[in-house]
């Protein structure tokens, strides 16, 4: 299955949600790549957006390569023990953690985050590759008592959803291919989301709203 961009798979991911239309879901997009995908997928199930900050944390070896990850509050976790590095984790979860604090003015500055708390919350990214990210996300939403909490993914790694599995009450992935290498590779279409564009997204979102 391949996608033609992050929109074509925003509509297919809400024919799989389609459940949960007219219910108000919260759409949570991890930023920024999910955002556009949360903005499509938030009007097709006539819901909210806006997004839940997380950020890997890389390994000192190799910093594409994602060894955890942190949430805004400061919760962390390392997914490979190998890189269990103690001094480096310290000065990487600071350094991540201050780039989320300024996400989070730049994104949300007129008005705090919108409030999860009993809502059917749908966590959605442009593709699960470890996961990392992903459960920081779930756990970050876990911890404000939504009613329900999904996991929203067009393409995925096995193994990773297996792992995403246990933070969320419900995984909808279209596609889990045993060959997975990289998110990118699912997409005709996979080209940077920068800032501009996710605050514009949710600029045009509360303007709805209003």
């Amino acid at each position: 299955m391949i996608f033609q961009d992050r929109l074509d798979a925003a509509r297919q991911l809400a024919v799989a949600l389609s459940a949960y239309r007219g219910r108000n879901p919260l759409v949570l997009a991890i930023p920024r790549g999910a955002v556009p995908m949360g903005a499509a997928l938030a009007d097709a199930l006539q819901g909210e957006l806006d997004v839940v900050l997380v950020h890997k944390l890389s390994s000192r070896w190799s910093p594409e390569y994602a060894i955890g990850a942190i949430e805004e509050s400061g919760w962390s976790f390392v997914s490979d023990p190998s890189e269990d590095d103690e001094a480096w984790l310290k000065a990487e979860r600071e350094r991540r953690l201050d780039g989320l604090r300024q996400r989070r003015a730049l994104y949300s500055p007129e008005r705090p985050p919108i409030d999860p708390r009993g809502r059917v919350v749908i966590v959605v990214d442009d593709g699960l590759a470890t996961g990392a990210t992903m459960i920081a996300a779930l756990h970050a939403v876990r911890a404000q008592a939504p009613q329900k909490l999904i996991c929203a993914v067009p393409v995925g790694a096995p193994d990773s959803l297996k792992k995403v599995e246990a933070h969320a009450d419900e995984v909808v992935c279209l596609h889990a291919p045993w060959d997975f290498q990289a998110v990118g590779q699912f997409y005709v279409h996979f080209g940077q989301v920068e800032d501009e564009e996710v605050v514009a997204c949710l600029r045009q979102r509360r303007a709805q709203g209003a």
